[in-house]
């Protein structure tokens, strides 16, 4: 049981880089605390870097060299006085080792225990902790023979078709979906490779594969004190290769009973993990209405990228809660002050061509601008001129939609979709308008294979909008009297063109 003790701290270190550095930089400057940067030689001019009060080199661009480099960030925290140290989320945001050397080195971490991160980390010891408490779980089997022989024993034992998925993953890395026993073993060891090569760590258990689920998460907060509450529900099933790029919050799926009974697991669990700070418990939804049942999936032992529409529809910040809890504050809000109001649709534009397997772009953002007005905010680590490389997650912003009713919030991120020109890469914008306009999505009768059946019709040509054409007008005009060294894109980029082209291309 989580303990209460003060850890008042004073300048944060963000071992992160990107939108979510940015937001965590905020978060600090209305705390009244000083924020610490780091940055790879890749990112030496990224808007991280600009906007922290101090900023640190980490090493060059590859990530183990840099923002995987534990002892880099420890040394960097050591360097600039930090007291403090957000993970963000992926890099070592759900490495207990990180947290660990965190708090060796005397730091506070943003996040959760150590231990806790290793008890979650474990997909495995996760559905066994679940199971223990009382929490739905997929049926499935964790063999003691780890061999592909064992592995194939236990797939026929539960029956096809099953999911293997890796104990250490995430991601949908070292998971593959077995239909007979015939493709069996060669799946095994694809996925087996996959695990150890992502995660150090070959071991594999199984699940019954659930036909055309919903993927609903649950954003549940903790204390030291003991207090847990959860703060509703997101929609996460749209997915394409088992990356969320559509989050919306309250579920079209959930009725208001089923509503308090995955809110009433998700606090189980995290009573249960002995949870702290923010984490989120994702389900596995089956079925609709009075007959849905949900299964425990996995929990994330940080914050998620999609917390933005629960701050949207609860009006919270849970940025500031983090830092708050992890100064050893009780939970700024009770269980049952807290509602939701209206409705959140979030975006998450990547610079990637949807039409070619999502392939991530590589170039210089000629021109940049973000939608305004009312309801609309965009979480983005980027300004124009910056270079999207080829070394990190191709993420360049998000963008959030609230409105008082779902249908109005879809119309209100689409159109905001529409007037976010972005030239020089291309990105998902098309994609995702497509998506949102899709009559299905509207009904809210997705699940988390859609996209795969419907990419052919997704990813088909979107002319550019009148918006999108005037940018690009006003961009030509500005550059035109230097337009070799503003229009054009260096191969060293990844990119030759010029924002014409790119426009050209714009729906592809």
């Amino acid at each position: 049981m989580p303990t209460e003790r003060s850890r008042p701290f004073s300048r944060l270190l963000i071992a992160n880089r990107g939108e979510i550095a940015v937001r965590i930089i905020r978060a600090c400057r209305e705390a009244g605390l000083e924020s610490v940067a780091v940055f790879s030689d890749a990112d030496a001019t990224a808007q991280h870097v600009r906007l922290a009060d101090r900023a640190v080199r980490i090493g060059p661009a590859p990530p183990a060299q840099s923002y995987l480099n534990i002892e880099a960030l420890i040394a960097a925290a050591r360097e600039t006085g930090a007291d403090a140290v957000h993970p963000g989320y992926g890099f070592l945001s759900e490495r207990a080792a990180f947290a660990r050397a965190v708090e060796a080195a005397g730091l506070v971490f943003v996040g959760p225990p150590p231990d806790v991160i290793d008890r979650m980390g474990s997909k495995i010891a996760a559905r066994e902790l679940m199971a223990n408490a009382g929490v739905p779980i997929v049926p499935g089997e964790t063999p003691p023979d780890q061999t592909d022989d064992g592995i194939a024993a236990a797939a026929q034992r539960l029956g096809y078709p099953v999911l293997i998925k890796a104990s250490a993953g995430g991601g949908g890395k070292g998971m593959r979906t077995v239909g007979a026993e015939a493709e069996a073993r060669p799946l095994i060891a694809a996925a087996r490779r996959e695990s150890d090569a992502a995660f150090g760590d070959g071991t594999l258990y199984l699940e019954r594969l659930i036909e055309r689920p919903r993927h609903v998460e649950v954003q549940v907060f903790g204390d030291s004190r003991g207090h847990v509450v959860h703060l509703f529900e997101r929609e996460c099933s749209l997915q394409r290769r088992h990356q969320k790029i559509v989050e919306e919050s309250p579920s079209p799926a959930l009725t208001p009973a089923l509503r308090e009974k995955m809110g009433a697991a998700a606090v189980t669990a995290a009573r249960a993990a002995g949870y702290e700070n923010a984490g989120t418990v994702e389900f596995l939804l089956e079925g609709q209405g009075e007959d849905a049942r949900f299964f425990f999936l996995e929990m994330n032992t940080r914050l998620q990228v999609e917390h933005a529409v629960t701050e949207a529809v609860a009006g919270v910040d849970l940025v500031r809660a983090q830092l708050l809890v992890a100064a050893g504050h009780e939970l700024p809000w009770t269980q049952d002050a807290l509602t939701q109001r209206g409705h959140a649709i979030e975006c998450r534009i990547y610079a990637e061509d949807p039409a070619a397997d999502f392939l991530p772009q590589a170039g210089r953002l000629v021109l940049y601008r973000e939608p305004a007005g009312p309801g609309v905010r965009v979480d983005s680590g980027v300004i124009e001129g910056n270079a999207v490389g080829v070394n990190y997650d191709p993420l360049i912003a998000k963008l959030i939609a609230q409105a008082e009713t779902r249908d109005a919030a879809l119309a209100r991120a689409a159109a905001a979709l529409r007037s976010f020109p972005i030239l020089g890469i291309r990105t998902n914008i098309p994609y995702l308008i497509r998506l949102l306009e899709h009559p299905d999505v509207r009904r809210g009768a997705v699940h988390t294979g859609f996209i795969g059946e419907q990419q052919a019709s997704l990813a088909a040509p979107l002319a550019p909008s009148l918006e999108a054409v005037a940018a690009a007008v006003v961009a030509h005009r500005r550059t035109d009297s230097n337009r070799r060294s503003a229009m054009s894109i260096s191969t060293d980029d990844g990119v030759a063109s010029d924002p014409w082209t790119t426009l050209r291309g714009w729906g592809r």
